[in-house]
């Protein structure tokens, strides 16, 4: 087999291949590192067949679904998954080949109500299910702490004792386990009765997990996360910085429009000379009113960056395509101790 593992954060990622035919799967990829994971298999001569998620994630954003897209490969998870991107859906005991490998899922509810784990040769991959001296918590939508006590013990942890655990997380430096090691030394599974281990899981009192309800949403239906939306929108938008900004000010002979997307009472606390208020929520009803000429030279800014790169990119669908969004913002603005005007539009 080879084999990577890429942590992002606490999160761990997986890249492994068959070495004869160089078939290879990713699982649990998050999708900041889509181009780590494809330089890897390009490093290893591995080719991507498989996108897997071992459940549907609460604590990051999966990259299955944008990898997909890209490869044109399927993306794998279990049969209850409720994301409707999943072309291929695993049952319990069911197998992938992978050249001369074989990718067993098995159901392991408790974290979600979708986790499996993959047994593939001399290792398993426990996503959430159990972790490096833990488990997955159970408070999370869909989750079940007595169903997560079976999954362990009636499922999980009778595999063989020497079997190598590969978790999605680990926030310590740990990169791997056994089972026979987590048998006997992770705490939570020193709790043997199910009612008193559902009682320990219902009591961890753990912080929620950042950008739980986007990463949800996302994972669950695969809309866009503002990260994402982002990424693309400044992929596909040129910029101007703000000395530039402020030569085309200085130029008599300037014919750029400056653009202002805050709400009003930000724009008359303090605005860029000459600056036109067009709040981002109305720029689609009134840009045609505001904007006659979609060939005028534009520039869109906002107070730090992000919702005028979003408006310049709607622009630039729209046809004004000499649309251009602020390098930074307002803020960088004034600290630069730019000009600034008050007040409401001559």
């Amino acid at each position: 087999m080879i084999f990577e593992q890429i942590a992002t954060g606490g999160c761990q990622s997986y890249l492994m291949g068959c070495a004869e035919t160089r078939a290879a799967a990713l699982i649990d990829p998050e999708i900041s590192q889509l181009d780590h994971y494809l330089a890897l298999a390009a490093r290893d001569g591995l080719h991507i067949r498989y996108l897997i998620d071992t459940h549907t994630h609460a604590d990051h954003f999966s990259g299955t679904r944008k990898l997909s897209e890209q490869l044109q490969v399927p993306v794998v998870m279990h049969r209850s998954s409720p994301a409707p991107y999943a072309d291929l859906r695993l049952g319990d005991g069911e197998m992938l080949m992978l050249g001369k490998m074989r990718i067993e899922a098995l159901h392991t509810p408790g974290h979600t109500r979708d986790s499996m784990c993959l047994r593939v040769e001399d290792r398993v991959f426990t996503g959430d299910t159990l972790l490096i001296g833990g488990t997955g918590r159970t408070d999370l939508p869909s989750g079940d702490p007595l169903a997560l006590y079976d999954s362990l013990f009636k499922r999980l942890l009778r595999l063989d004792p020497a079997l190598t655990i590969c978790p999605a997380h680990e926030y310590k430096g740990r990169t791997s386990t056994t089972i026979g090691e987590e048998l006997a030394s992770n705490p939570r599974l020193q709790v043997r009765d199910p009612q008193a281990f559902a009682e320990m899981m219902r009591t961890l009192n753990l912080s929620m997990p950042t950008h739980i309800t986007e990463a949800l949403r996302v994972n669950m239906v695969g809309g866009k996360s503002v990260a994402q939306m982002l990424a693309e929108a400044t992929a596909s938008v040129p910029f101007m910085s703000l000395e530039a900004l402020r030569a085309n000010l200085d130029d008599p002979h300037s014919s750029l429009i400056v653009l202002d997307v805050r709400e009003r009472d930000a724009y008359e606390a303090g605005h860029v000379p000459g600056a036109r208020l067009l709040p981002r929520g109305q720029l689609e009803l009134r840009v045609n009113q505001e904007l006659p000429d979609p060939t005028q030279r534009i520039l869109v800014y906002c107070e730090v960056g992000k919702i005028s790169t979003l408006a310049t990119a709607t622009l630039r669908e729209m046809g004004f395509s000499c649309a251009v969004a602020l390098d930074s913002g307002m803020k960088a603005w004034r600290d630069a101790g730019y000009p600034v005007r008050t007040g409401s539009m001559p």
